[in-house]
């Protein structure tokens, strides 16, 4: 497990960026070679999107030969509500780089049968050859994709009811109005994560400073979800300074030496 502490949110976005880029040129992916990511959503990414769609536009990144696996998506919201997840991943990153749009997998919340939808969608992450690189943030409350806390840790890509304080958290884009949240959404598991061959979590602010000091420095627990991730071979955490707020001096100056 790395962490990796830069000074604040714009230095951590370029890191990542740069990181997702190297791991993408370094592959070489080709007509049969195709480079699988796995993708969040939220306020979180927007950074490290900006910075890839500056360097496709440098001529310096091409995602022709890039297959790519969103998180989830909310259940029931039209696909082109401008709260969506298929709008932000448009709006925010599809839409500005040369990927295929067959290429661009994210779950359908308005499927007729929704764990066929889930089962679909994790076989295609099979048939793809599995995720090279899965990118995710985390909620205040550590959780990871919508893998609420309580969640199993081997879980794969199923339907969830979401919780209380992801419902508040996510009150702020749906005008304020509770009413209008979805309260349940498609979302792949831990386990399906865990079996990415590298796993980079996204972690920034002082809002989510607990939920670090829970991920690294105490046990696995199903409460605090991304805690898994202690267990993975390859993880490295990417935060800021007002996200270590809560671990032990030592902590991060091990982990900055």
């Amino acid at each position: 497990m790395r962490l990796v502490i830069l000074e604040d949110y714009d230095q951590a976005s370029e890191w990542a960026a740069k990181y997702i880029c190297n791991r993408i040129i370094q592959f070489k992916p080709s007509q049969g070679r195709y480079f699988t990511l796995g993708l969040p959503t939220g306020n979180t990414p927007l950074g490290c999107y900006r910075k890839l769609i500056e360097y496709h536009k440098n001529g310096d990144l091409s995602f022709k030969y890039v297959k790519t696996f969103n998180m989830d998506e909310y259940v029931g919201l039209p696909r082109n509500h401008p709260e969506s997840y298929h709008s932000y991943m448009w709006n925010n990153f599809f839409k500005h780089i040369d990927i295929d749009p067959n290429n661009a997998h994210i779950l359908d919340g308005n499927a007729p049968d929704l764990q066929a939808e889930c089962d679909a969608f994790e076989k295609k992450i099979e048939e793809a050859g599995g995720i090279d690189l899965f990118v995710g943030g985390i909620g205040p409350d550590g959780h990871i994709a919508f893998n609420e806390p309580g969640s199993s840790l081997s879980s794969r890509t199923r339907l969830k009811t979401l919780a209380m304080d992801t419902i508040l958290a996510n009150a702020k884009y749906f005008d304020g109005d509770l009413s209008k949240v979805p309260t349940m959404a498609l979302t792949v598991g831990v386990g399906t994560v865990m079996d990415a061959r590298e796993v980079m979590i996204l972690i920034t602010g002082a809002h989510k400073a607990f939920a670090l000091y829970k991920a690294i420095e105490e046990g696995v627990n199903h409460m605090w979800t991304v805690s898994a991730f202690q267990q993975h071979p390859r993880t490295i955490f990417v935060c800021d300074e007002d996200a270590t707020l809560e671990l032990r001096v030592k902590t991060v100056k091990y982990f900055k030496g």
